[in-house]
């Protein structure tokens, strides 16, 4: 084949090619319009027979006339519920590991894993000879003490013993009985006890252990409420406030739910994850919960009002989203963003009004500014028509 007529049908595709463009592709017009050749949709589309007197489906008349076989639908107004849903960790109100004031070795263990103790109860105690020895000695050195000071006292009446020396014999009677506390408080710290209410652990130590004052004697959880600790999306920082109410599911046991508030919000987000760390508090009464568990926390907030459409009249051309409205009986192009999209409608974000018309079947045949025939409209509020369903609608 020579190149001419290479060229030649080449040129005869791009035209044909171009001819379905804008026949058939829905933003060609307005493609066209930009361009500054609306002339060339009207070369290339068919003009439709006259329609008859008896028909009632209003067919094109000249080219001028309304399109036929078009569904519309009334736009409503909807409500996005944001639900905030998260995964978090429970841990006890308050949890302490309880560690010794001093060395030694343990002599007897009170307590047992999974009792229920309260603050200041006995947990464990360790060998105390050598404290009781220094009380002892304390004491004697306070009873001595007291009886210089009573002499020098009986002196110092008869002008024997001078000032000096009654005040050295009271300082020495207050330094023995700081000395006896001071003994006293080293025994009592020989016996470990509970700074909490709570629940015992499995006990890490056992009688005839050698301690340190980093030795873990015992764990002791207040687990009357849990704590969760969960991460929300830096777009609800500002809606989350403390005291809000929640529901969390513990993911072991999806089919249970307990109600909760949130007891603590942060300060700050994660700069990493632009997160904000919240805690959520829930009652453990029945003692049900245990620390450690993982939590499913959800939350709902007061959403966006946002027009609703029907997801067939939603069109998508070069510019992005749009819907077909119907003004004063014409076709109108209008832009949308797409909010939020559900089983049966669309949010879209865009210059509608509630009850505003859209065009929901028939899209194919729609152009801007072309006049519109529908059918009489339903009890539902969407106009339909008995007409088989256009194809490509």
């Amino acid at each position: 084949m020579s190149v001419w007529k290479q060229i030649a049908f080449s040129l005869v595709i791009l035209v044909a090619a171009a001819a379905a463009w804008v026949r058939f592709f829905p933003g060609a017009d307005a493609v066209l319009s930009r361009w500054g050749i609306e002339w060339a949709a009207a070369a290339v589309r068919p003009q439709a027979p006259p329609a008859s007197a008896e028909g009632g489906e209003g067919r094109r008349q000249g080219g001028g006339g309304p399109i036929s076989g078009v569904v519309t639908a009334l736009v409503t107004r909807a409500t996005i519920n944001d639900n905030l849903t998260a995964i978090g960790t429970g841990r006890a109100s308050n949890s302490v590991t309880v560690t010794p004031y001093a060395s030694g070795r343990i002599t007897a263990i009170v307590v047992s894993p999974g009792q229920m103790i309260k603050a200041g109860d006995v947990i464990a105690e360790l060998d105390s000879d050598s404290e009781e020895i220094a009380v002892d000695r304390a004491r004697i050195a306070v009873n001595n003490a007291t009886a210089t000071l009573e002499r020098v006292q009986a002196l110092r009446a008869s002008n024997t013993a001078t000032a000096v020396q009654l005040a050295d014999a009271e300082v020495a009677l207050d330094n023995a009985r700081l000395a006896l506390r001071d003994a006293e408080l080293a025994l009592t710290r020989r016996t470990v006890i509970s700074p909490i209410s709570g629940v015992v652990g499995i006990l890490p130590a056992e009688i005839g252990h050698q301690v340190t004052t980093q030795s873990a004697i015992a764990t002791i959880d207040d687990r009357s409420r849990i704590i969760v600790d969960f991460w929300v999306p830096e777009r609800f920082a500002s809606a989350i406030d403390v005291g809000q109410p929640l529901k969390a599911f513990p993911i072991a046991r999806p089919n249970e739910n307990f109600e909760g508030t949130v007891s603590a919000v942060d300060n700050r987000l994660d700069e990493a994850s632009r997160t904000l760390l919240v805690q959520a508090a829930l009652d453990n009464s029945k003692d049900t919960l245990r620390a450690g568990m993982s939590f499913q926390v959800s939350m709902k907030f007061p959403g966006d009002s946002y027009p609703a459409v029907s997801p067939l009249a939603v069109q998508w051309g070069t510019d992005g989203a749009f819907v077909w409205t119907v003004s004063d009986g014409r076709a109108k192009r209008t832009p949308v963003r797409i909010v939020q999209r559900n089983t049966e409608t669309v949010l879209v974000e865009a210059s509608l009004a509630e009850g505003d018309v859209v065009v929901v079947e028939g899209v194919h045949a729609v152009r801007e500014g072309a006049e519109i025939m529908v059918a009489a409209r339903g009890d539902t509020g969407q106009e339909q028509t008995t007409s088989t369903r256009p194809a490509g609608s």
